[in-house]
């Protein structure tokens, strides 16, 4: 079995530089061919933006003099008063302050949280632009530094634990960064791993963030900057099961609930590092260390399967056939059966130095 070098030899990074060479031509080819003076149709899903509202979509009409609507309309003039004043004064609120200034009168999060939803869809704005932040849970760390919007220099580079993931990613200035690549990690114990290991030293420079699972808006909006502002590969570590493949696709396209913001929070650079289906037989992964899929699973690989930009990605699809054919998961920590640093030292670093993403 090859082992990558332990440090980045002067070789190491000749793959990333060709892939970023090709993203950057990517760009330049998309700006050239996109129309100028008109707007394009607006479809479901461009492959160049990812999941997108379509304009002849379904609306709802909630009338201030109907029974049904009443209360849901008084609830979307209550916000906007409130949407009206923090941005009157400049200052922020989260979805949580929101809620907690009248308990009984919202009922629970989730009712504030779908009509700051449809209010940004209706007014066609960020939800940022209405001063309503989101508590962050992701994470950061690596080769980076920034400065906050209060003046705070926040430093990553050479942290041996993790940065939280701003509140106000607009708000963020001076970014700075040599890394050649962006790692989004699925899970917070793999990330904390992979700082365990000391990855963003060994394999630097380099840039890792987390959202735990099903990323939160912060961390979408982190990563979507973080590629415009420095266009370095960006690449994802999921489990190979249907829910991890899910995460990576919110990155990458998006999401429906989301769609209206697409231009604002997706990636669809974003390349499938690992870890794949097909690495399972490669590197002979025991049975016992793999999980069968449940019948939500499989629900879950056929309508993934059924999505319009996975006729864009034959590898991916082949990918997910060669699961569904197994009938088989497996988590990324699976590799330590190999050894308890495998992940760190030897596939992370090879899949990096050969090129083997997807």
């Amino acid at each position: 079995m090859a082992f990558a070098p332990m440090g980045p030899e002067a070789s190491f990074f000749k793959v990333l530089d060709q892939h970023r060479a090709f993203l950057l031509a990517d760009l330049r080819r998309v700006g050239e061919e996109t129309p100028r003076g008109g707007t394009r149709p607006a479809s479901r899903f461009e492959d160049s933006v990812g999941l997108q509202m379509v304009s002849q979509c379904t609306t709802r009409k909630i009338k201030s003099d109907s029974p049904k609507s009443v209360q849901n309309f008084a609830l979307i003039l209550k916000i906007l008063s409130m949407v009206y004043k923090l941005v009157q004064s400049n200052t922020y609120a989260t979805k949580r302050d929101i809620y907690y200034t009248d308990i009984q009168l919202f009922g629970n999060q989730t009712v504030v949280d779908n009509i700051i939803n449809d209010i940004s869809c209706m007014l066609k704005v960020p939800r940022r632009s209405l001063h309503i932040l989101s508590t962050s849970k992701g994470l950061i760390a690596g080769n980076l530094s920034y400065i906050e919007e209060d003046g705070t220099r926040v430093n990553c580079t050479g942290c041996s634990t993790a940065v939280a993931v701003p509140s106000n990613i607009q708000g963020l200035g001076n970014l700075i960064t040599d890394a050649k690549f962006l790692l989004i990690v699925e899970k917070d114990a793999t990330f904390q791993r992979l700082l365990d290991d000391n990855f963003c030293s060994k394999i630097s420079p380099c840039i890792m963030v987390t959202g735990k699972g099903v990323p939160d808006l912060n961390t979408r909006l982190l990563v979507k900057k973080l590629w415009d502002l420095f266009h370095i590969p960006v690449f994802t570590l999921v489990d190979a099961d249907p829910h991890g493949i899910e995460i990576m696709c919110i990155y990458k396209y998006g999401s429906l609930s989301m769609s209206f913001e697409a231009h604002n929070l997706t990636v669809p650079a974003i390349r499938w590092l690992g870890l794949l289906p097909s690495d399972i037989k490669r590197l002979n992964i025991p049975k016992n260390t793999l999980i069968p899929l449940t019948k939500r699973d499989q629900m879950k690989l056929d309508s993934i399967l059924k999505r319009p930009y996975i006729t864009c990605q034959p590898f991916w699809r082949k990918e997910m056939e060669v699961m569904a054919d197994s009938k088989m998961k497996a988590e990324i920590q699976a590799l330590t059966f190999i050894s308890s640093d495998y992940l760190s030292k030897v596939y992370l670093p090879n899949k990096l130095k050969f090129g083997g993403w997807i």
